[in-house]
């Protein structure tokens, strides 16, 4: 079970995952060792994953950023999975119900590599229809 001083210590990292343990003894009001030790029963217990790069809203604001929902055929998802999982562009893959079976968030540095990348997915192996959406703004970022 988390504690509240756990939560606490996530929503930190999530944050800036970068600040020293110093650093996040001080704003928590504890001692560096127990930030210590909480963390890594964090990560032995899996709560934390892993670290990651967040980027910049700048460098964000560069790329083209798209939603392409992925009908898959049956008995296709791993192989499309796996593949979606070798493209760079792709930054996210969700699994979902309705008309669709996933929706990868998809990243590029213009409109011309947007279209290369959806055009292959669309060719992937698996893959009976896509449909995609160009993200125009992002309103809210948790």
């Amino acid at each position: 079970m988390i504690s509240p001083q756990d939560e606490h210590l996530l929503a930190l990292l999530r944050d800036n995952a970068r600040l020293s343990t110093s650093e996040l003894a001080r704003r928590l009001g504890l001692s560096r060792t127990t930030v210590q030790s909480r963390i890594e029963r964090l990560e032995r217990t899996g709560v934390i994953a892993g670290y990651t790069v967040r980027l910049s809203a700048d460098y964000e604001a560069g790329q083209i950023r798209a939603q392409v929902m992925i009908t898959v055929g049956p008995k296709a998802s791993s192989g499309v999975v796996a593949a979606l999982r070798n493209m760079d562009e792709v930054r996210k893959l969700h699994s979902v119900g309705g008309s669709f079976d996933m929706i990868a968030d998809v990243a590029a540095a213009d409109v011309g590599a947007m279209d290369k990348i959806i055009d292959a997915i669309g060719a992937l192996e698996g893959v009976e229809r896509t449909m995609s959406s160009i993200v125009l703004s992002t309103r809210i970022d948790r």
